[in-house]
């Protein structure tokens, strides 16, 4: 079993560099230039559908009261918009096979 704790976005580089064949540079635009897409579309309100693989969406938070931990004071929480994942058919299949 794997112990690692997961892929951090220069060993996503790395694979990708190896993987096309293409220069370290090369392959760090295009994995920057795919996550600028994603974060432009949705802070636009737009949903991103990748076939195969899922989609991301944003959900919207309403405003609430919380509290401070350290005084215990009541504080109200804003509203905000929060960035949402739903994995596709495909890749929960791909998860969960026994292979």
């Amino acid at each position: 079993m794997d112990t690692r704790s997961g892929m951090t976005k220069a060993e996503l580089v790395e694979h990708v560099a190896h993987s096309t064949e293409l220069t370290k540079k090369h392959a760090e635009l295009i994995v920057n230039t795919v996550f600028d897409s994603i974060a432009q579309s949705l802070r636009a309100g737009e949903k991103i559908e990748l076939r195969g693989f899922g989609s991301f969406r944003i959900r919207q938070r309403g405003p609430r009261i919380g509290r401070n931990p350290k005084t215990g004071d009541q504080v109200k929480v804003p509203p905000k918009r929060i960035p949402y994942f739903k994995p596709g058919k495909e890749l929960k299949e791909l998860l969960n096979s026994k292979s």
